[in-house]
């Protein structure tokens, strides 16, 4: 599936339609370049999955994971752009829950987490800078 998402309402109205068909063990890529939207997606899904639409989702840059608890059980969201070394990316337990969902930006910096998407969002700005597009893969 690819779309046009005209602002940010349309971000987070597609947050909400992959937070419903998205399962527990999914594992969520989400690529594109610097500004493409990865993390505005990223709040939008898991505020769905929480049923809070004013959760506070923070970026996890810094802190490379940041878990949280939903309905559809527990949702971590990963930022691997400050990743050291992809050997690195064991210790931050990513896919020791089988049932959690997880949400992974700048994930090309660890192969294996790429190789074991079941979900793959690429987000970019088209020609103009107007709005973003998106392509889904299951």
């Amino acid at each position: 599936m690819t779309r046009l998402l005209a602002d940010d309402a349309a971000t987070e109205a597609l947050g909400v339609e992959l937070a419903e068909a998205l399962k527990p063990g999914d594992l969520v890529v989400l690529e594109g370049d610097l500004g493409a939207g990865k993390t505005a997606l990223a709040r939008a899904i898991i505020r769905a999955l929480a049923g809070d639409p004013l959760l506070e989702v923070p970026s996890p840059t810094f802190a490379l994971v940041q878990p949280y608890e939903t309905a559809k059980g527990p949702v971590l969201h990963a930022d691997l752009y400050r990743l050291g070394d992809p050997r690195e990316v064991d210790e931050l337990g990513l896919t020791d829950n089988p049932e959690a969902i997880v949400l992974v930006e700048w994930a090309a910096r660890a192969p294996e987490i790429v190789a074991a998407a079941t979900v793959t969002v690429s987000l970019d700005i088209p020609p103009g800078g107007v709005g973003r597009r998106v392509t889904v893969a299951r």
